[in-house]
């Protein structure tokens, strides 16, 4: 080899210089956020556990969001873990959404991601979202977002130890019709609210069932790792039935018909009411096996009474508040708001401007979430919000199982005089899925 003159490797490494200096560089406008398009490092890098039908409907709302970048899906089954790549892969034209199966490993792995979708079954929520905000992840969490008491504590506790942006995805606290009806009551409009009402699911009960679905030979564990799906509730045989919903209705698994609608419902109506810091305090049994007409009772008195069908609404989700000025009323499927007299339905576009105006919330759930996570304000369904409304469906199921009434102490969160209610304020977990 011949040896490499040092003068002659100067002049050659200077003349390699002074081009690139003057060579002109070409950079897509789109790394640059213009033309509308976001920088790379202004997007936010998103993953998934547990999407299914529900999950896969908040996906699709955050898809196509432009400063949003979904790189991961984790689930035990692989076949939800393929349906998300798909629509993943095929929104951006690419094969670049990676697959997980165990929820550790990824959260371990992907420290690139700044915040995760839950849409797990109920017994994995509060588990799922304390594991990914200790890695350092905002997420948002499917409803119901705790299976008890002492969960929904720890999730808001988690959440402001670390810092972490939570939403529960109670998604009509975001719609204009529910909005409205809130608005209505909570500025007195109405004048003072005496009643409100919340809809619960009109199937299943509050009571549960404790038996368990006959085992199944299991599949393997890249079709379905039933050991990381059952998560941290008590080991029960394989059977797949429960990995296509019939886990709903099971005291392993479920929050009851109170939980399944009651989530959405009783922080509605907390809103309006101005008791999303705390839970009622009284809570009536009925004799029935759904819980409809349960009156509960705030510290101030005003009521917080639970209902099954149509009775104060039509559709699905709904809330009703009563004062002495009239009612409002909101369900899914309503144009707009309902009321005792057009003349309180007259400034709706005004009044859900205003709240907008005032809290400086997107009247979309997601895109609230997301605004979050860059401002790092606290959602409109943040953690406490969750804990305290599921507090009350936890409350209400309790009375139910122990068919008396109860006492509950918001501030303690505990029952008064009352030793076998307190013991079901939380579950063992099966380990290693522990708090």
């Amino acid at each position: 080899m011949k040896k490499l003159h040092r003068r002659k490797f100067l002049k050659d490494t200077l003349a390699a210089a002074t081009g690139l200096a003057v060579a002109p560089m070409f950079i897509p406008a789109a790394a640059l956020g213009r033309g509308g398009a976001v920088a790379p490092s202004e997007r936010m890098v998103l993953g998934g556990i547990g999407i299914g039908g529900r999950g896969t409907a908040d996906l699709r709302a955050m898809l196509p969001e432009a400063d949003v970048q979904f790189v991961a899906t984790c689930d035990p089954q692989k076949s939800r873990r393929a349906a998300v790549k798909k629509l993943v892969d095929e929104h951006y034209g690419n094969t670049d959404c990676k697959l997980y199966v165990d929820i550790r490993e990824f959260l371990a792995e992907r420290t690139d991601i700044d915040a995760v979708l839950s849409a797990t079954g109920d017994r994995w929520h509060a588990l799922a979202a304390i594991w990914a905000m200790r890695a350092g992840k905002d997420i948002y969490s499917e409803k119901p977002s705790s299976m008890t008491i002492a969960e929904g504590r720890a999730v808001a506790d988690t959440a402001r130890r670390y810092g972490r942006v939570y939403q529960t995805g109670t998604q009509r606290l975001s719609e204009a019709n529910h909005v409205y009806a809130i608005e209505l009551a909570r500025s007195g409009r109405l004048g003072q609210v005496h009643t409100a009402y919340a809809h619960i699911a009109p199937w299943d009960a509050a009571e549960m069932r404790h038996d368990w679905l006959a085992g199944q030979l299991e599949p393997s564990k890249d079709e379905s790792d039933w050991d990381l799906w059952l998560g941290p509730c008590p080991w029960r045989p394989y059977n797949p039935e429960y990995t296509r919903g019939g886990w709903r209705g099971h005291y392993d698994f479920h929050t009851s018909c109170i939980g399944e609608w009651g989530a959405h419902t009783f922080a509605q109506c907390q809103a309006g009411l101005g008791m999303l810091h705390t839970s009622p305090v009284h809570y009536e049994y009925v004799k029935n096996i759904s819980g409809d007409g349960m009156v509960t009772r705030f510290a101030n008195g005003t009521k917080l009474i639970l209902s099954r069908g149509d009775k104060y609404w039509h559709g699905s989700c709904g809330e009703r508040f009563d004062g002495p000025e009239g009612w409002v009323a909101a369900a899914d499927g309503y144009r707009k708001t309902e009321a005792s007299s057009p003349k309180l339905l007259a400034d709706f576009d005004q009044v859900v401007h205003e709240y907008q105006t005032r809290t400086q919330r997107a009247m979309s759930h997601t895109r609230n979430f997301l605004d979050c996570v860059k401002s790092r304000q606290l959602p409109v369904a943040n953690a406490e919000v969750m804990h305290r409304s599921m507090s009350t469906v936890h409350a209400a199921n309790i009375c139910m199982w122990l068919k008396r009434d109860l006492t509950y102490d918001p501030v303690k969160e505990e029952f008064l005089g009352d030793a076998e209610a307190n013991r079901l304020r939380s579950r063992a977990m099966r380990e290693p899925f522990i708090i």
